[in-house]
């Protein structure tokens, strides 16, 4: 085995983390064209409606029942970041803020003491098929921090920086920076309270592109990072000289520098990087705390507070088919 790579994992849907990140899921749904109230034109009788995840005809509804998504439900504790590369989600949360995003974008969302969010997938082509890929990234917040007020950042398509790079053959890799720079692209700010905020924490999001035939060497990093690369898309592809497979996850040795080689078709990867936070995590669903008794509390306030209720008319809340994408901050802020 290469000495960079020091494990190989097979993916699933949802993939291996390791800290300071918590989970990642990549949704990758096409689903048929839209009826008139923004869900599937498509019989659902045969699903399992409310807890659809097998896959049935290369889509599932999740959580939803008449719109595919997760309607309403809590977090505290840690950090979503939602990496939308195809189709649309819909937020709303308890603090007031909505928005809708998609298309590249990417929502970076401070859970800290306590918020209810709703992230729904409108389907808004009523003619053809409507795609939606995404990767949903929980990334941990050190105890310091768990109990700050939630925060969302957007880190829109336009302002995202993708670094493009020619190999000796002339064909152009690119790479989008979601988080940590590469070479002169610095990304949008993330959320302040973020442990991506300090860049001594070498947090990296990273969407590689790698072309037909192309070539392209990661960078080594800073040591004792945890450093994971994610083969989601393509055909053959080497690093440095190991045959890799799709539905792959690399660990990596952060500060060794890894040739990607491709021989077929376009290939796609996601890194996650960071500086372990080295804290103890105790987590029961949609809670991630240090303690036990830190998890009960947040099981005692979400049950006394709701965490600030819930500001919209349905749990599976969707906006106006007419509105592109937008955030609202609360307060009017959009």
């Amino acid at each position: 085995m290469s000495s960079s790579i020091l494990k190989r994992i097979p993916l699933q849907m949802f993939w291996p983390t390791f800290d300071p990140f918590l989970f990642c899921a990549f949704h990758n749904d096409v689903y048929p064209k839209a009826n008139n109230l923004m869900g599937p034109d498509a019989p659902l009788n045969k699903r399992p409606l409310g807890q659809d995840f097998d896959g049935i005809d290369g889509w599932r509804m999740y959580h939803g029942k008449s719109i595919p998504g997760f309607p309403a439900h809590p977090h505290r504790g840690f950090e979503t970041v939602t990496v939308v590369n195809k189709g649309f989600v819909d937020h709303a949360d308890s603090i007031g803020a909505a928005g809708r995003y998609g298309e590249g974008d990417t929502q970076w969302m401070t859970a800290g003491s306590g918020v209810q969010h709703s992230e729904m997938f409108p389907l808004l082509n009523e003619e053809d098929v409507n795609p939606l890929e995404l990767f949903q990234i929980w990334l941990n917040l050190p105890s310091k921090n768990k109990m700050v007020p939630p925060y969302f950042a957007m880190l829109w398509n336009e302002d995202t920086p993708v670094v493009k790079a020619l190999d000796n053959k002339g064909l152009e890799t690119q790479v989008k920076v979601v988080a940590g720079g590469l070479q002169n692209a610095e990304p949008s700010p993330c959320p302040p309270n973020s442990w991506a905020a300090d860049s001594n924490n070498d947090v990296a999001i990273w969407l590689i592109d790698l072309p037909e035939k192309g070539e392209w060497t990661l960078p080594a990093a800073a040591a004792g990072l945890s450093r994971t690369l994610y083969f989601f898309e393509g055909e053959k592809v080497t690093l440095d000289e190991e045959s890799a497979s799709i539905n792959e996850a690399f660990v990596l040795k952060s500060d060794s520098a890894l040739a990607l080689r491709n021989q077929g078709k376009k290939a796609r990867f996601l890194l996650l990087q960071g500086r372990p936070i080295g804290e103890h995590v105790e987590q029961h669903g949609p809670f991630v705390m240090n303690t036990r008794a830190e998890l009960q509390q947040a099981f005692h306030d979400y049950q006394r507070t709701q965490f600030g209720g819930w500001p919209w008319p349905r749990h599976d809340q969707v906006h106006d088919k007419s509105k592109g994408r937008f955030a609202e901050h609360g307060g009017g802020n959009v």
